[in-house]
């Protein structure tokens, strides 16, 4: 199912395509070449300093079948209904220290943000989808699996390939085939000065 984004003017197809699907095809599996690839994305986010404080647990139903349930179980119930078909979920998390000199790095999450980005976009130029989730007990998943209290938890990503939408429940599958929609662009960029539109 493709939803490409209604813009004013054309945009890099990828990121047109990018987009949020939630229903995934249980039958078919994320390759090591292709998990690879989405980490090499991330890899290569911009960051302060070059610091990289991206920290990802990649965990993959069919390779570590246990681990990937342990993950899963942290997911709101809502959430799982979906995720259940995924074969992969991504921890994004990140370093609140700055590796070079141990002082706070404020800019963390923002830098991990452009990498959990790339993620989603290399999934769709792979022909994969992925979806970020708030949805999950972040308490639960650091005692799971014993993150250390510097590292913050900021999402989760589940990666997959994309099914027909009439796999889902009829709740989920009216969310899947919704349009989508975005504010105007002169609500969210300013033209040199506060609340002046853009266009």
């Amino acid at each position: 199912m493709k939803k490409p984004a209604t813009t004013r003017v054309a945009i890099d197809e990828t990121i047109a395509q990018r987009w949020s699907g939630r229903a995934y095809d249980a039958s078919k599996s994320v390759t090591a070449d292709q998990t690879i690839a989405l980490l090499e994305a991330a890899r290569w986010a911009p960051s302060c300093y070059g610091d990289q404080p991206w920290r990802f647990i990649v965990w993959d139903s069919n390779k570590d079948k246990a681990a990937w349930q342990k993950a899963f179980d942290t997911l709101v119930e809502f959430n799982q209904g979906w995720v259940k078909n995924a074969p992969l979920l991504f921890l994004i998390a990140a370093d609140t220290k700055f590796n070079h000199n141990g002082k706070p790095n404020r800019w963390a999450a923002y830098d991990t943000g452009a990498a959990a980005e790339n993620i989603c976009l290399q999934a769709t130029a792979l022909g994969l989808m992925a979806h970020q989730m708030a949805g999950f007990d972040a308490d639960k998943l650091r005692a799971a699996f014993e993150i250390p209290e510097q590292i913050e938890i900021i999402a989760m990503i589940s990666v997959g390939h994309p099914a027909d939408p009439d796999t889902l429940d009829a709740e989920t599958r009216e969310r899947e085939t919704a349009a989508r929609s975005r504010r105007e662009l002169g609500e969210l960029f300013f033209d040199g000065a506060w609340g002046k539109p853009v266009v």
